[in-house]
């Protein structure tokens, strides 16, 4: 097992993996695989902390442990027995299955494969280590399977808690939109720092919190920890001779991947823009007690400077200022019930969309007559999974700014 190049699989919102792969393309990783919801690429020691505090758009960050083709819950034990689980998991590790996804699979109960793969990780484990019953009092090292047409895929969570939770929402209005999926939309639209941005609806603040991060190159996890940083040399205390001849080799990789995480925490620090900037983004919404929340996130983040929050209705809606972005994730059936009225809120929205052709509008949507109440057709819609439920990013393009001269 070479630690200067290991796999890793970073789970993404279905219709953002694009996004994803460019996120980490930048951080200058080669991408091995991209497939619905998750993008695979190939790192080096420092890629789990570099991942991990930089990406804006993924869930988590496993790493990969292996993958094989298993029809039988017999052939699932045997490959997954047969994989180096000694090389991550040390002797008081607490291991667990923590989830089991099947899609189209012969295998289909996450509680048998759950069961399944954590025997055969034990029958493993004892031929490594000098005991018969594992005391699981060390750190976590949780496991994650998924199984898709009968190909599974096993890889160590690395993050722990949910890279949306960014540590600055302590406050949530109803129905919120998770900070991943707010960076990216943010990053699929063209909005660029010296742009104007407002979301109208902006709730708890996310769109115009995780925007001003964006503009500041703040890394989304640079205020939080992640799971792997309590991780030991996991051949520490072993007898096995086999093993006391690589303890050298691993403890010096496991050490060298902790002080990555510092080093990157330094990196992220350095780059974050700290002088005063001239943002032009703005929050809107007609609940008092809500914006209250936004204020008090956007301070948790440390740019409640850069953002303007306004109790307006989007009926109200206008603006001086040409080619502007509205990005944002309005009512669509949790918050209104009367489908009257959420007819009449997408009607206003689409008469404030076509008051000013030099404005973008990025709407995120579960309602299904949104585009016909808005009556414009999008210049395109993407499909895109909000959790389990289907929504849809209708992108309505305005007229492009003239060049600035040179």
């Amino acid at each position: 097992m070479e630690m200067d190049r290991i796999e890793l699989i970073a789970p993404c919102h279905f219709g953002m993996e694009a996004v994803l792969k460019r996120e980490i393309g930048d951080l200058g990783y080669e991408i091995s695989e991209v497939d619905n919801g998750k993008v695979t690429f190939i790192g080096d020691e420092n890629a789990i902390a570099r991942a991990n505090i930089n990406l804006r758009t993924t869930e988590r960050i496993l790493w990969k442990v292996g993958s094989f083709h298993a029809e039988t819950f017999d052939e699932l034990f045997e490959a997954v027995k047969a994989l180096p689980w000694d090389f991550y998991i040390p002797q008081d590790g607490r291991f667990w299955v923590t989830k089991a996804n099947s899609v189209n699979s012969k295998l289909f109960s996450p509680r048998d494969i759950q069961r399944i793969v954590k025997k055969a990780i034990v029958e493993q484990l004892k031929e490594h280590y000098p005991i018969e019953h594992f005391p699981e009092t060390g750190a976590d090292y949780p496991i994650r399977i998924s199984i898709l047409k009968d190909e599974v895929t096993l890889g160590l969570d690395t993050t722990g808690e949910s890279l949306h939770k960014r540590g600055y929402r302590k406050f949530t209005a109803p129905a919120p939109l998770t900070e991943t999926l707010a960076s990216a939309i943010l990053l699929l639209s063209p909005w660029k720092a010296d742009r104007v941005l407002v979301d109208p609806f902006c709730g708890s603040g996310t769109i115009p919190i995780e925007a001003a991060m964006i503009a500041r190159h703040m890394a989304p996890g640079l205020n939080r920890t992640f799971l792997s940083e309590t991780w030991a040399d996991p051949r520490e205390g072993s007898e096995s001779r086999v093993v006391q001849e690589a303890i050298s080799m691993m403890r010096t990789a496991f050490m060298a991947s902790k002080r990555s995480f510092a080093e990157e925490r330094e990196c992220a620090e350095k780059a974050v823009i700290r002088e005063p900037m001239e943002l032009s983004i703005a929050g809107y919404d007609i609940d008092d007690e809500v914006l209250r929340m936004a204020r008090a996130n956007a301070k948790l983040a440390g740019v409640e400077e850069d953002i303007h929050f306004q109790r307006r209705d989007v009926a109200y809606f206008s603006s001086p200022k040409k080619y502007g972005f509205v990005i944002t994730n309005p009512p669509y059936g949790e918050r209104l019930s009367d489908k009257d009225e959420m007819a009449e809120l997408y009607r206003t929205i689409g008469e404030r969309i076509a008051e000013d052709d030099t404005w973008s509008w990025f709407i995120l949507s579960g309602y299904e007559e949104a585009e016909n109440k808005i009556r414009k057709k999008a210049t395109k819609n993407r499909k895109i999974y909000n959790g389990m439920m289907k929504t849809y990013l209708y992108q309505y393009m305005g007229q492009k700014p003239p060049r600035k001269p040179k």
